[in-house]
């Protein structure tokens, strides 16, 4: 977690361009993404997970953005314009949307993520930066862009790859880097069976974050090339990553925490499991990601709610809710919810009772349910004496997803349920 102190706000990150590929169906998430892109999933009670590396940068001093959309992008767009117009155009501050729209001729979708990038070369070019930020928009975490663009200019870097440090036998689920002593990468390797370990640091590998610092030529270069290669998939970690490295310097940025040095928090919540496992994670009493902290705020479209309200106190009932998390605007009628994230404006009935559960926006749950280890989608409505959670086969019988981990997913398709909102 970034520190109160001093931030590398500064000629550099003024003169960034952060540009963040959010246009992810996220397949691994299942229904979760059927009607929406994946950084436009809810999570952490109010926020979107697209909000926090568009955080991460107004907090490290980057105010000029451009989100790349694609998949299913109304609710994401819409998120966008309604909680990120508080920059001033005057200041030359902006969070601009640029969906796919054939911008290079006979180019429809984005090919890839360097194909993303690369389709809007002219935008780029018009912004003028000096260094250009690729970003993931689909990742968890807190993080000040500016001490790895500082890093990369000190190093005299052409391209950056922030990078996690991880054991080895987790590195294989993702690309990883071969450094020297310095730093420098020598070769990447895309999930590899025998991951190369970090000189002196026996039993942990450098894994690629998906976060790349490219000097605006360089970058400008690179593409082009890779657009004239036939064979391109057109992609950073697969085509121009390698290349890169073979050809040019680049250097390694492993994200620790300022304070402890520690490797800092990171989740790809990208399945059904990670996303329940990474949203009660804030539950904890000293969860590895705070939403408490006032010197690293994530910033979201506010909506206008009242406060949680629990209602109802006899033996019979009583609307409580323990070692849990509940957003504004819920109330929690004669209902017990323990261990449980309850997202805005959600409606638990008399009688009923909810663990180890993320319930989203907008969700109402009758009287007499019981729901454990569940994930219920925005603008469900569970009906009176549903279980949940409890028989794996009968939750699949029900038309319900049930994850390896055996987390119950349920939205408001699988209950038959024509919801005509924007999810």
């Amino acid at each position: 977690m970034p520190d109160a102190g001093p931030r590398f706000v500064s000629r550099l990150t003024r003169n960034t361009l952060a540009l963040i590929l959010a246009g992810g169906r996220g397949s691994r998430l299942k229904d979760l993404t059927r009607w929406r892109a994946k950084p436009a999933v809810p999570f952490g009670g109010k926020f979107r997970i697209v909000d926090f590396p568009l955080s991460n940068c107004i907090n490290s001093g980057i105010r000029r953005i451009g989100v790349l959309t694609q998949y299913k992008a109304h609710s994401l767009i819409r998120h966008i314009q309604k909680g990120w117009g508080f920059l001033r155009g005057e200041f030359g501050e902006f969070v601009e949307l640029w969906p796919a729209q054939q911008r290079v001729a006979e180019t429809a979708w984005y090919a890839g993520t360097a194909d993303a990038v690369f389709q809007n070369l002219d935008i780029i070019r018009n912004h003028d930066p000096e260094y250009v930020l690729i970003l993931a928009g689909d990742h968890v975490y807190k993080m000040d862009y500016g001490t790895m663009i500082a890093h990369h200019v000190e190093t005299g870097a052409d391209l950056t790859v922030g990078c996690l440090e991880v054991p080895t036998e987790d590195a294989r689920a993702f690309g990883v880097m071969d450094v020297d002593t310095e730093g420098q990468v020598r070769a990447f390797v895309e999930k590899p069976a025998a991951p190369p370990e970090l000189p002196g640091q026996p039993g942990l590998a450098l894994a690629s974050m998906g976060i790349y610092v490219f000097n605006r030529d360089f970058l400008y270069e690179q593409l082009i090339r890779d657009a004239d290669q036939p064979g391109s998939s057109r992609d950073f970690g697969k085509d121009l990553l390698p290349y890169v490295i073979e050809h040019y310097r680049v250097m390694a940025y492993p994200f620790r925490d300022p304070k402890s040095g520690d490797q800092a928090y990171w989740r790809d919540v990208g399945t059904v499991d990670a996303f329940w496992e990474a949203n009660l994670e804030l539950i904890g009493v000293t969860p590895p990601l705070s939403l408490y902290d006032d010197h690293w705020p994530i910033w979201t479209y506010q909506e206008q709610l009242p406060p949680a309200k629990f209602v109802f106190d006899s033996d019979e009932r009583r609307g409580m809710a323990v070692d849990s998390m509940i957003s504004g605007g819920c109330i929690i009628s004669g209902a017990t919810v323990r261990h449980s994230l309850l997202f805005s404006s959600v409606r638990i009935n008399s009688y009923s009772y909810v663990q180890d559960s993320v319930v989203l926006p907008n969700v109402e749950i009758g009287r007499n349910c019981h729901i454990q280890r569940a994930v219920i989608d925005r603008w469900c409505r569970i009906a009176p004496d549903t279980t949940i959670g409890y028989d794996r086969a009968a939750d699949e019988a029900a038309g319900f997803y049930v994850s390896e981990g055996g987390i119950t997913l349920v939205t408001p398709d699988m209950l038959g349920q024509q919801i005509n909102r924007v999810r």
